[in-house]
């Protein structure tokens, strides 16, 4: 047998591929745009920027070094000038196919970074497969801006796959729908009316706000955010604010919130603090045509009416009053079932004496002596009648 020459060894040592195989290789170079592995063959497969992502501009440096390890797929064995053509992003994308595939059929919980923020929905890549969420599936709750999820890493399941159409419809909404299903079951196996508990505003209306209570929302109605009167929430809470509240009434799946807790009451012992007669001290909180609303205590307003603001007569409060003065008046009407009270500053006025009435119209009157008056008509008479 005659001997091997040293190039037919060395061709004999190397491999023989085909297109659509898939290799393993390492990495002796690479460049921002390429990359070059030694397969084990005669020639260098190369990579492209291209084959590698759909990151145009991904520098490769960035991601492959020297000495990696790495699979990919043969495009082509001979491109011309003796090297081989390899991609990397389709093999990725068959395998996440498969990947795919698999979570799709046992409902598996997948979890990705968004990639992509698009004005119907966002895009997850899964081992280089594509899969777009719709923005009605991205949550369980309306989303004006999906901006917010740009880079975030998601959890969502598989519920469309078609590869023929290359169509993959991932639900997010679906996992937080049971997780909050959960949530509520466990909420309402605990709570109780008069239970007092935290909660975060999620939503604020004219009517009241709304109150995450982590499984569940409750309803803190514009009448129980305050022993006050509240003249809008949205000006009292905003979105993210932590508040304590307790328990007012179950129904169903309805949770009653209030925030006027007894030992807050401002009406408790109003029959002594605020009895007729009393004297008291408040601002002007608001005003109307017919009077003032004067704030007597935090959560208690008294009527100032028009009439009782002044003994000179007031055509409407603002004439000489103004929201935030300081007055003084007497409580005159007290209603503990209405929650009513009446001031009156005329009432702490000075009433005019009737003596001094008096005395005032006797300055006018002279004072006389009734028999000396008589005596001097008599006299008179007499020396008119020796005249004559």
């Amino acid at each position: 047998m005659s001997e091997m020459s040293f190039e037919q060894m060395l061709n004999e040592s190397f491999k023989t591929i085909h297109t659509g195989e898939v290799v393993e290789g390492t990495v002796f170079s690479v460049k921002p745009d390429e990359i070059i592995l030694n397969i084990g063959c005669k020639a260098d497969g190369i990579l492209t920027r291209s084959e590698y992502t759909n990151e145009s501009n991904l520098d490769l440096t960035t991601v492959v070094k020297v000495g990696d390890k790495m699979e990919a797929k043969v495009l082509k064995v001979n491109d011309g000038e003796g090297q081989v053509i390899l991609t990397y992003k389709r093999l990725a994308a068959e395998k996440g196919n498969k990947r795919i595939e698999d979570a799709f059929n046992n409902q598996e919980v997948l979890k990705a970074k968004v990639t992509q923020v698009l004005d119907g929905g966002i895009c997850v890549m899964v081992d280089e497969v594509r899969i777009f969420i719709p923005a009605s599936l991205v949550s369980d709750t309306y989303e004006k801006d999906l901006n917010k999820y740009k880079d975030e890493e998601i959890e969502f399941v598989v519920t469309e796959y078609n590869p023929k159409r290359r169509r993959y419809i991932g639900n997010r909404r679906m996992l937080l729908t049971a997780e909050r299903d959960k949530q509520q079951k466990e909420l309402f196996e605990k709570i109780h009316v008069g239970d007092v508990i935290e909660g975060t505003i999620k939503n604020v209306t004219d009517f009241g706000a709304f109150v995450d209570l982590g499984g569940a929302d409750g309803l803190l109605h514009i009448s129980e955010m305050s022993w006050g009167r509240v003249e809008s929430p949205k000006k009292v809470f905003k979105s993210g604010d932590t508040v304590r509240a307790f328990i007012k009434d179950i129904q169903g799946n309805k949770i009653a919130l209030s925030m006027k807790f007894e030992d807050e009451n401002p009406w408790k012992d109003a029959d002594k603090k605020f009895a007729i007669g009393n004297i008291v001290t408040g601002k002007v909180a608001r005003m109307t045509d017919f009077g003032a609303f004067v704030e007597i205590e935090k959560g208690v307003d008294a009527l100032l009416h028009v009439s009782q603001i002044s003994k000179d007569h007031i055509e409407k409060p603002g004439d000489v009053l103004k929201v935030g003065d300081e007055v003084t008046a007497k409580i005159v009407d007290f209603n503990l079932d209405d929650k009513k009270i009446s001031l009156s500053i005329k009432a702490t006025l000075e009433p005019d004496e009737p003596e001094q009435k008096a005395e005032e119209s006797d300055e006018d009157v002279v004072s006389v002596n009734i028999d000396e008056v008589i005596a001097a008509e008599a006299e008179a008479e007499k020396e008119e009648a020796a005249t004559e």
